[in-house]
């Protein structure tokens, strides 16, 4: 069985500990080799979840990308892993012992917050776990603590910066310190790209994976929406969200997917779309061959002459070329300057709108909770300006959801265009040229595929002059996952462009 996609990790060394059996070095490490290292008695789940704690102690003061640890529960849930691995005489769960950090929307039944950045949220707690959750702890993962994040998932106010909240503060790239690194999941990413997790979760709205995982050189998956349940989960937009990995992405997608009561509509639309025998048969390192691959040249790929992008790219498709795609070069998608402004398309409407009905529906199923609706939240933020930056960046956004009233006449317009741009746009395009996937850098096309609820994959392409990290992504129709999981994983085994931070400004 080939590695999954997967983030390439640092090196790191298990200190001391009497459940690990030996030094161990784990260097760009995939859940397959931390399973053979158990196996093997070189490594137990307790051993790897001091080594992150561990970790994280050391570089979360400098990059903020966890917000809250549980490490109580999670040495007690490595205990069990271990016990059970040393008892058991049949297959364990695929995630059997992996630490997961959760982006810090997602609720956890026990003692870690789900408060998506916000200090209005602090001591809530859900009646149980988030169904993607669930199917993670039935995969075997043990939960190790929450990620930060975008406050309100980037949806309190424009101007705020990226990666920050005031309960995680700002979170930092790990390549360029004065880089962006970019929206909400930021923290998963970082983590991931740092080794603070073996696995971390993010969420996607429009690009909330996607631009992180460029702008940290990791791989992200942004399922088609539905594919993973969002029960428990706080979004903005049920019909654009999607629960999403930004680790050993392969793995942790095939964990996650299917069929959940509590989002019944969508996931049970969505699981025609899950593949018998699971997603890790598509990684075929030829599966670039014969794939029909659609450049928006125009749309997405402007850089300058002579620039380092440039000549990446370039030599990219060159060697997408000789393993054997076909690709058709110069598409464009019909109205995407509308696509690309939330105001022309309807997308912000709509957003603003669903966010309110959702966020009040959240927070009505919590068990314990100092708040129990956005105006709540809202006259919270203004009686409690204990950080600076709340007072600077106000609550725009926050303020335009609570004027709303459901989904009404203008909701139901911004619908209707939505569903135009995409069966005009993406999917004739699509359909038109016969394409597997459509080619884009970075997150440049992340309204493209966000507003019709389209997967996409991003891999890292390389590094700019100035060292920040971009990606290349493959994107396609609803249910395609299989294809861009062939094609992505194909592109990564071909060019191998990941490369870890020297994280010298973060450690010392």
């Amino acid at each position: 069985m080939p590695p999954s996609l997967r983030f390439l990790l640092l090196l790191l060394v298990a200190g001391s500990g009497g459940a690990t059996a030996a030094a161990f070095e784990l260097e760009e490490a995939t859940i397959d080799s931390i399973h053979r290292a158990f196996a093997a008695g070189e490594l137990t789940s307790r051993g790897l979840v001091e080594l992150y704690l561990r970790r994280i102690a050391s570089l979360n003061p400098a990059l903020h990308a966890v917000i809250e640890l549980d490490p109580d529960g999670a040495l007690a849930a490595a205990d069990r892993a271990d016990a059970a691995a040393r008892s058991s005489s049949s297959a364990l769960p695929p995630l059997h012992g992996i630490p997961v950090l959760l982006k810090d929307n997602i609720a956890a039944a026990g003692p870690l917050n789900a408060t998506v950045g916000s200090l209005a949220m602090v001591g809530s707690r859900p009646a149980g776990d988030a169904g993607v959750v669930e199917r993670l702890r039935s995969a075997g993962a043990v939960l190790l603590g929450t990620a930060s994040l975008s406050e309100w998932c980037n949806f309190r106010g424009p101007g705020i910066p990226a990666g920050w909240s005031p309960r995680g503060g700002q979170g930092k790239n790990p390549y360029v310190p004065s880089a962006t690194p970019c929206s909400s999941s930021s923290g998963s990413a970082i983590a991931a790209a740092t080794n603070m997790a073996a696995v971390t979760i993010g969420t996607e709205t429009d690009g909330s994976i996607m631009c992180p995982s460029s702008f940290n050189s990791v791989v992200g998956i942004k399922p088609t929406v539905g594919l993973t349940s969002r029960a428990g989960v706080i979004i903005i937009s049920p019909r654009m969200d999607t629960v999403g990995t930004v680790s050993d992405a392969v793995h942790v997608l095939e964990a996650i997917v299917g069929y959940d009561a509590r989002d019944a509509e969508a996931t049970r639309m969505a699981s025609q779309y899950i593949p018998e025998g699971g997603y890790r048969q598509f990684l075929n390192i030829d599966g670039l061959r014969a794939k029909r691959l659609g450049i928006l040249r125009k749309d997405f790929f402007w850089f300058p002459s002579g620039s380092v992008q440039q000549k990446v790219f370039s030599e990219h498709f060159n060697i997408m070329s000789k393993i054997g795609a076909v690709l058709v070069d110069n598409l464009e998608i019909p109205s995407m300057d509308v696509i690309n402004d939330a105001v022309q398309s309807g997308e912000r409407a709509l957003m603003l709108a669903e966010f309110k009905l959702s966020l009040n529906y959240y927070l009505s199923e919590l068990a314990t909770s100092p708040v129990r609706s956005l105006s709540d939240i809202i006259d919270f933020n203004n009686k409690h300006r204990i950080e600076e930056r709340m007072a600077e960046f106000g609550q725009d956004y926050l303020i335009q959801s609570e004027a709303t009233n459901g989904i009404g006449p203008n909701e139901k317009h911004a619908i209707a265009r939505l569903n135009k741009l995409c069966k005009r746009g993406i999917e004739k395009v699509m359909q038109d040229n016969k394409l597997d996937a459509i080619v884009a850098p970075g997150a440049s096309a992340h309204s493209l595929l966000a507003i019709g609820g389209y997967p996409a994959i991003t891999v890292p392409a390389g590094y700019a002059s100035n060292g920040v990290p971009f990606a290349i992504c493959f994107g396609g129709l609803k249910g395609s996952e299989p294809k861009l999981i062939e094609i992505a994983y194909s592109f990564e085994q071909a060019t191998k462009v990941r490369k870890p931070p020297s994280l010298q400004h973060s450690i010392i």
